[in-house]
């Protein structure tokens, strides 16, 4: 069959889906039904807002916008609102003088004209607030808001980026980052400093892509940027949007692509500075309660159906790469989204049924079709990330096919796997076959991102790789001068081993968190009443790595080398590895990928010469990376 073609539209290339994983073939109905839903709300999209160009462009035309004669034309959707006002320090603050109009489809307008020098009504940097009058009688009005006003932002110069985009790397290696937390100092950094002292280094470490999380503003610094307030906005803690724009145009400069660790997933609970009962009712942008509440994390849910939260969401991600030149988008939390349970309290197996029927949440499934549609038809190397832990068929294939259209998914089983085995192993206990199984145990045809650890592993309650190995031991024991002891020397080279079977086995691209790359000590916490709002463990102590003397450099200099091995080789963009030894008594595992042989001996006590293992192609083999190595991983051409 070409496709799936009773009664209704054809899912046009379904059978390489089905080709690929024949297990898949008696949910056809559930793909057709998908399909025919995606196709129906772009077929609507396409029809009733003109294309989706314009309908994703919709910043363009709410929220407040200056017009040639610099008057300034504000517009809201507020269906359930009674009355909305605007106010703010350009009419001192009057709550009546500035009535929005009401328009069809719960929208609400205002246009306020120039002053008589022309110049807009609203100077650049005062504050504003929409008063919204709700059919019970209620004001929603906050003078000030809890952590930050709305700030009109129509500066004299705005910053003109320079550089491309760059193409879509063949081989993705992704520093994920967090701005706040990227200097040694206890306070929280700027982007003029991530742009100035990071970024270098990103480049000299030989990653092409960075994941800026915590961008998207967030009342409570806590949250780790996961709670949401402002969709629109870009963190002030960190700086200007102008400097912010700066950092993605030189990061360009470097060759180097930038993806926002986008939250469409949910939303903050706050009401004075959030979304959550904006028009005075418990839905607008959400479902009502019980269904639009995340129980677990106290937040409300999207109605993905609603047309105009798709016109909110979609225009989010235009903006986004249209305003700041983001080049793609890691989706959080899309296990939550694709079904109704949210994975709260459910373990996946990796039974099929799991994935289809009606435990599964259409309305978003379908939003993350458009959402990729969009993204990829407008911006071609546009890459996104899907964060699921569910292990969803077809994510990553295209939406012709019944695919979600995920370039990438996070392989989220790895890290966990290495702090299990941390944790609860002794060396000698470790099981190679084990192991091989979890870096190895994913769909064919959907690539994944390995990573060993991520910002998940080191918060509070859990620690660092690099901590987990070697312990209060760094406090002492890290300096050069000084003999190196067996905690020492255990935890350095595994920490090199772990990373390199991660990068070179677990997936078709490779995730670091900032720091972890020399072995950051500790573990992450951000300031809250918990821990008397102390900056101390919200911060990467990059000083560790500029003195030989501390062998936090000797990490450094490894993951360098193996990231700029990777580029010279291109393991993550060949097929998946041959493995021809998992030897569990030796301790060895070997296997290879693109014409480079690995061999990984795990044994706690044990060295071995003259080791026999299988090869593709016989030679002779110079090393091109060697763990044992304290100065540096050296490639070497073969």
């Amino acid at each position: 069959m070409a496709g799936v073609e009773e009664d209704g539209a054809a899912v046009p290339e379904f059978k390489s889906l089905v080709q690929m994983d024949p297990y898949l073939k008696p949910y056809v109905k559930d793909f057709k039904r998908r399909y025919e839903l995606f196709q129906k709300h772009l077929l609507l999209l396409e029809e009733a807002e003109g294309g989706l160009d314009q309908f994703t462009r919709s910043y363009n035309s709410f929220g407040v916008q200056r017009l040639p004669d610099n008057s300034l034309f504000f517009r809201e959707w507020a269906p359930a609102a009674e009355a909305l006002f605007l106010t703010g320090d350009f009419n001192g603050w009057d709550k009546f003088s500035h009535p929005y109009a009401k328009k069809e489809f719960g929208k609400w307008e205002l246009t306020i004209p120039p002053r008589n020098d022309k110049s807009p009504a609203v100077a650049h940097g005062s504050k504003l607030k929409v008063v919204v009058h709700t059919k019970d009688g209620e004001r929603l009005y906050q003078e000030k808001a809890v952590i930050y006003d709305w700030v009109h932002w129509d500066p004299p110069h705005h910053y003109q980026q320079v550089h491309p985009r760059p193409k879509k790397p063949s081989s993705l290696r992704i520093y994920e980052a967090h701005v706040g937390i990227a200097s040694p100092e206890g306070k929280i950094a700027s982007y003029t400093n991530f742009t100035t002292n990071v970024l270098p280094r990103i480049k000299e470490l030989g990653y092409n892509c960075i994941q800026l999380m915590a961008i998207m503003e967030h009342a409570y610094y806590a949250s780790f940027g996961y709670q949401i307030t402002s969709f629109f906005a870009a963190s002030s803690r960190y700086g200007t949007p102008e400097e912010l724009k700066e950092l993605i145009d030189v990061a360009h400069s470097l060759g180097i692509m930038v993806l926002l660790d986008v939250v469409h997933s949910h939303a903050s609970n706050n009401t004075e500075d959030g979304l959550n009962h904006f028009d005075g009712s418990d839905s607008c942008f959400f479902h009502a309660p019980p269904r639009g509440e995340h129980s677990l994390w106290d937040s409300r849910l999207f109605n993905y159906s609603s047309w105009e939260v798709q016109r909110f969401l979609l225009s989010n991600l235009r903006w986004w790469m249209e305003e700041y030149g983001f080049d793609g988008f890691r989706f959080d939390g899309v296990t939550s989204m694709l079904y109704h349970h949210h994975g709260i309290g459910t373990g996946f197996s990796g039974g099929y049924s799991e994935y289809f029927g009606l435990q599964v949440d259409e309305d978003s499934l379908v939003y993350l079709m458009l959402a990729n549609h969009i993204l990829h038809d407008l911006y071609p190397d546009c890459i996104t990330v899907a964060e699921d832990v569910s292990g969803m068929p077809a994510l990553c294939r295209g939406l012709e096919e019944g695919g979600l259209g995920f370039d990438y998914r996070l392989a989220m089983a790895i890290p966990d796997k290495w702090i299990q085995i941390l944790k609860e192993r002794k060396d000698e206990d470790w099981d190679m076959g084990n192991i091989v199984f979890t870096l190895t145990n994913r769909r064919y045809g959907e690539k994944c991102i390995a990573y060993a650890e991520s910002h998940d592993q080191a918060l509070v309650g859990d620690k660092t790789l690099a901590f987990w190995l070697m312990d209060k031991e760094m406090y002492t024991s890290m300096s050069s001068l000084i003999p190196m002891n067996s905690i020492i020397d255990r935890g350095i080279q595994l920490h090199k081993m772990i990373r390199l079977i991660t990068h070179s086995l677990g997936g078709e691209g490779y995730l670091n968190f900032i720091g972890n790359e020399f072995g950051h000590p500790e573990w992450l916490d951000f300031p809250r009443a918990g821990n008397n709002e102390s900056y101390h463990y919200a911060r990467r102590q990059f000083n560790l790595v500029e003195s030989d003397q501390l062998r936090y450099s000797q990490l450094y200099r490894f993951d360098r080398d193996m990231n700029w091995t990777e580029d010279k080789y291109g393991w993550l963009a060949a097929p998946p590895a041959f493995v021809s030894a998992k030897h569990q008594e030796d301790k060895v595992i070997v296997f290879d990928r693109a014409r480079v042989v690995f061999v990984l001996n795990f044994h706690p006590s044990k060295s071995y010469q003259d080791y026999r293992v299988a090869v593709e192609v016989p030679g002779k083999y110079p090393f091109s990376l060697n763990t044992d190595c304290r100065t540096q991983g050296q490639a070497i051409t073969k």
